[in-house]
């Protein structure tokens, strides 16, 4: 396949290089970015076939653009300066060593009240980090032109650290404060860092499989914490960390055993543990002989990741299950079988299909257990690694 994008079925989604049909890039992004409790306030269309780069803009621009019909908010900064009268408390030291008092100067610690506090920075950093991204002339200019607004109100240009971010805390009746700063910060993380000199940082659905991938792990994870964290038990974990059952290290292993770091781990209650691991590819490949098989190395993955954790006490770890899941290429996938005490799943879904019909099949891999069906893949030969074929 070229590298152009091309359309499948009736203007029903684009493809990505490895041929995985994309529709609903906003939802994913909803859910990556921890929109989803925003949606009421972030109401914003994009084309199926827009660039992520566009799609994050006209959110940007939206959300910028309401706060400014309220004014943005304002912060007590420390500030230091050397002025002609006493303004907070006098800093000795650098007015004596300087010798200010006998140029008739001061030098002042002080708090003012500005509208330069890092939430604000993030987002001017955004919006002309945007404004140079953009192949979208008009879209590039409104986010210039909303730059320019926080500029003369006297927002400061940089993005600001993390230790910036951490000191200022959002209020919980701040909403339109933190989702204007969960854009930018989703603008600036996904879209914008480049990852090495020189290199193509194109998004265009069809040329960027790595974003698309981050995209997809970060949505998948997103949506089961939007959707099921803290209800009827369940308790959602991204990126959980996972340790080895390492006895009698030498020295230097420590430094050279790889970390794990599941996806997601999901538990209800004291019940049910899942492991999800996502994969932005296809779930099958072709055999040297003929026939297609799943792929050895995600199953070694999750076999390792489950395994790893039994036999410590934990009941849970000892039967937990777990999930490779996949976009659908052609074909939906989903199929099943217990190892060693674990139920191992391996499951598609159609990142083409609606959006509601795509929230509701995430949800379902989950909350409907052991609802496998016979899929296309038995048909084709897939079967683990490894293990003998059903046919």
């Amino acid at each position: 396949m070229t590298a152009a994008a091309r359309r499948i079925g009736d203007g029903a989604a684009w493809r990505s290089e490895a041929g995985i049909p994309v529709r609903n890039l906003w939802l994913l992004l909803v859910y990556a970015s921890d929109l989803a409790r925003f949606l009421d306030k972030a109401d914003v269309k994009a084309e199926d076939d827009a660039e992520i780069a566009d799609v994050l803009a006209k959110l940007l621009v939206e959300v910028v653009e309401r706060r400014l019909r309220r004014s943005l908010s304002r912060a007590y900064i420390p500030r230091e300066a050397v002025l002609t009268r006493v303004r907070g408390r006098i800093d000795w030291l650098r007015t004596e060593t300087g010798l200010l008092l006998q140029r008739g100067s001061v030098a002042c610690r002080f708090e003012d009240h500005s509208h330069d506090t890092p939430r604000n920075r993030m987002v001017r950093a955004a919006l002309e980090a945007m404004h140079a991204r953009l192949g979208n002339r008009a879209l590039a200019h409104e986010c210039a032109g909303l730059a320019s607004v926080l500029r003369q109100s006297g927002v400061s240009a940089g993005r600001p650290s993390r230790a910036e971010m951490s000191r200022d805390q959002i209020a919980r009746h701040e909403d339109d404060d933190r989702l204007m700063v969960k854009v930018a910060e989703l603008a600036l993380d996904l879209v914008l860092p480049g990852e090495g000199a020189g290199e193509d940082r194109a998004s265009r659905l069809d040329r960027d499989e790595r974003l698309l991938r981050r995209i997809f792990e970060r949505a998948v994870a997103g949506l089961y914490k939007h959707e099921l964290h803290g209800r009827d038990g369940w308790r959602i974990s991204p990126q959980k960390a996972l340790h080895w059952q390492a006895e009698l290290p030498s020295r230097g292993i420590s430094a050279l055993l790889p970390g794990m770091a599941a996806d997601i781990v999901l538990q209800h209650r004291n019940k049910r543990r899942v492991v999800l691991d996502t994969k932005f590819t296809g779930i099958l490949t072709a055999r040297p002989h003929g026939g297609e098989a799943l792929k050895s190395a995600h199953i070694y993955q999750l076999y390792a990741y489950l395994r790893s954790q039994a036999g410590q006490g934990d009941a849970l770890a000892d039967t937990a299950e777990g999930i490779l899941l996949h976009p659908s290429i052609e074909r939906h996938v989903d199929e099943a079988v217990t190892i060693q005490g674990h139920r191992f799943r391996f499951v598609t879904v159609d990142l083409s299909a609606p959006a509601e019909d795509l929230r509701e099949a995430i949800l379902a891999i989950i909350l409907q257990n052991d609802g496998m069906t016979s899929s296309v893949a038995a048909q084709a030969g897939a079967t683990l690694p490894g293990w003998p074929s059903t046919r």
